[in-house]
């Protein structure tokens, strides 16, 4: 979705179209799915604490993704608003499921492991990730080699091996997966809503759990700011979509061990100090882009935050874990996931503006390093609950 679903939309589906109108068009698909999903996680997450149901709901969103995503396969030339529809609802299918997913952590793992554990899913997710991106980009770079007409049909042939993909790897957690069963089923939706209402005035009144989320919604929202605005910042720099594949591929493939390396890093000197090495890397990595000139340069960039993305991620999640009662955990990654969806949002906004006053994009990716520096303030202040 990062590299082939914005190709396949200037190229295929909205081909002739101004490239502003494509950026528009895949800008507000994902602000509608973002919304989508920020409002109604953690009435969801409410819901299927109270049901018993978070693998159950957990599927079902996981199943819109997949259906969606092998839809778009079937689009035809010409087709965006089709394929604009497909997207969003992929969006929401994916990110609806994790959320669900974040929550099972406290279900299959103990509190003492769950540093580890939290690392170990974050890091499978990069490797398997990076497994079949390897796959569709020698389909896209020979084509003909796989019996296709072209790189367009191989992209959009890339879709329908996602789909699969996402679905077969999904089969262990639906069959041998097991969630508590102490719920009270009787009136789901009404429970629902009010452990919704409950959640949300239980972490107001809790300053250390408040503290956190903040902190998180700041820093996380750095962290996918440099995700979402890195190829347009590396092709404004002059660099091709070969070198950024690369460095994209790159990036997914250190993730795996460097998650690996930050759940241990938890479980011995904490989430907590761990966030602080690898927020700080962040800080180390904003400054030097300002600085970078060539494709090397930029590659050197994409190891280092390959060696810290995964890891911010998973001790977050991990350490959101140890701050929220069990039985409660879905409630509570509703909002955990809803602040997530909300991130890259002050941001991108943040870089656009400082650039557009100063002329500068180097100067705008600088702006960024405001976010990671409040967000650890912030996170100094979060009172970890002892293992």
């Amino acid at each position: 979705m990062t590299v082939f679903f914005p190709v396949l939309l200037a190229g295929y589906w909205s081909e002739g179209v101004a490239s502003t109108v494509t950026t528009f068009r895949l800008g507000m698909a994902n602000g509608v799915a973002s919304l989508v999903v920020a409002l109604s996680a953690p009435l969801v997450g409410a819901i299927a604490d109270r049901m018993g149901r978070r693998k159950g709901l957990l599927c079902l969103f996981a199943a819109l993704g997949i259906v969606m995503t092998g839809a778009l396969f079937f689009v035809s030339h010409g087709q965006w608003p089709i394929a604009v529809a497909c997207y969003v609802l992929a969006s929401i299918g994916f990110a609806g499921s994790n959320s669900l997913y974040d929550a099972l952590l406290v279900d299959v793992t103990s509190t003492e492991r769950l540093h580890q554990v939290s690392a170990l899913g974050f890091g499978l997710g990069y490797l398997g990730g990076s497994l079949l991106f390897v796959l569709n980009i020698w389909m896209v770079s020979s084509p003909s080699a796989f019996g296709l007409s072209s790189d367009m049909e191989a992209i959009r042939l890339a879709f329908i091996l996602v789909a699969a993909w996402w679905a077969v790897f999904s089969i262990p957690l639906m069959l041998w997966v097991h969630e508590r069963e102490e719920f009270d089923k009787r009136h789901s939706i009404r429970a629902g809503l009010s452990l919704f209402i409950d959640t949300f005035r239980s972490i107001i009144r809790d300053r250390n759990l408040s503290l956190f989320l903040v902190a998180y919604w700041l820093y996380i929202d750095g962290v996918y700011t440099i995700i979402k605005m890195a190829v347009d910042f590396g092709l404004s720099q002059g660099l091709s979509m070969q070198d950024l594949i690369r460095a994209i591929l790159m990036t997914n493939l250190i993730g795996f061990p460097a998650a690996l390396v930050f759940g241990r890093l938890g479980l011995t000197i904490g989430a907590r100090t761990g966030l602080y090495v690898g927020l700080g890397v962040y800080v180390v990595i904003t400054a030097a882009a300002v600085f970078i000139t060539t494709a090397l340069e930029f590659y050197v960039l994409a190891a280092c935050i390959g060696l810290v993305q995964g890891g911010v991620q998973s001790l977050s999640r991990s350490l959101f874990a140890h701050l929220v009662p069990a039985d409660r955990s879905a409630a509570h990654f509703g909002f955990y996931n809803m602040l997530g969806k909300f991130s890259a949002v002050l941001g991108p906004v943040l870089i656009g503006s400082v650039a557009l006053v100063f002329g500068s994009q180097r100067l705008g990716i600088l702006s960024i390093i405001l976010l990671f520096g409040l967000g650890l303030v912030l996170l100094t202040r979060v009172r970890p609950r002892p293992v």
